[in-house]
């Protein structure tokens, strides 16, 4: 090899190099903002919560032209339509090269491995019989064993997040009101923590519902699920439940 094709190799190396460092910055720089936002609320990496999962959105767009600027473009406007009917939250304080360095990181998930399968937490059924109805199984614990009917940490967390920011439309105590209805009577009908997740974080402009993204987190509306699924059972009693942390 020449001399001038040596230096010609190594100046291309150099090259690539400088590139994919400057791409991994980018990438790293994307992930913070997105662990710095409402994202999480909506998103997860390897399973579909409101939203679609990163890997998912990575499968689909990272081979295609123009994805970067198309997907920037829907962080800061928000929308529906291209998963599902449930409207994305606009983010319009974020630049458009923010909003780009986000797509980066997600857009780099299609050349990772996915992590492995872990079980969901509470994954273990519990059986409980409210006082009118048959005996009902739920993968998520109401009660502390063996601790005379007190609630989880979790349920009287949801008690307390329910009756600070929910009530006043969905009434003390989750009986509803004039303003909101009974989600008691949502989940009796067969609501599912999915579908109840993802009307807490998108809201539902048209009936005058607030999206909770950004203020609430996944595990917040998590916990008012399960307080709200104990009251639909009449398990958890109005008022204070006595908690397990006491």
């Amino acid at each position: 090899m020449s001399k001038a094709k040596r230096i010609l190799k190594t100046v291309l190396i150099s090259v690539v190099a400088i590139a994919a460092a400057a791409w991994d910055a980018t990438a790293q720089n994307g992930e913070k903002l997105i662990n710095g936002s409402d994202c999480a609320g909506c998103h997860a990496l390897d399973s579909q919560v409101v939203g679609p999962s990163w890997r998912a959105i990575a499968k689909r767009y990272a081979s295609q032209t123009g994805s970067t600027a198309t997907l920037a473009a829907r962080i800061r406007e928000g929308g529906a339509g291209k998963w599902g009917d449930v409207a994305m939250t606009a983010h319009p304080d974020l630049t458009d090269a923010q909003a780009r360095e986000m797509v980066s990181w997600i857009l780099a998930l299609k050349e990772s491995s996915p992590s492995p399968a872990t079980p969901k937490a509470g994954s273990k059924l519990y059986t409980y019989t409210p006082r009118t109805g048959p005996a009902v199984q739920l993968d998520f614990p109401l009660f502390v064993a063996g601790n005379g009917g007190k609630v989880t940490k979790d349920v009287f967390r949801g008690y307390e997040l329910f009756n600070s920011y929910c009530y006043r439309c969905h009434g003390t105590d989750a009986t509803g009101s004039q303003l909101g209805p009974d989600l008691r009577h949502s989940l009796a009908a067969g609501m599912k923590e999915p579908a109840f997740l993802s009307v807490a974080m998108a809201g539902r402009k048209d009936k005058g519902m607030p999206s909770w993204a950004g203020f609430l987190t996944r595990q917040d509306v998590t916990q008012i699920y399960q307080y709200t699924k104990g009251r639909s059972l009449d398990l958890v009693p109005a008022g204070r439940p006595p908690s397990g942390t006491e």
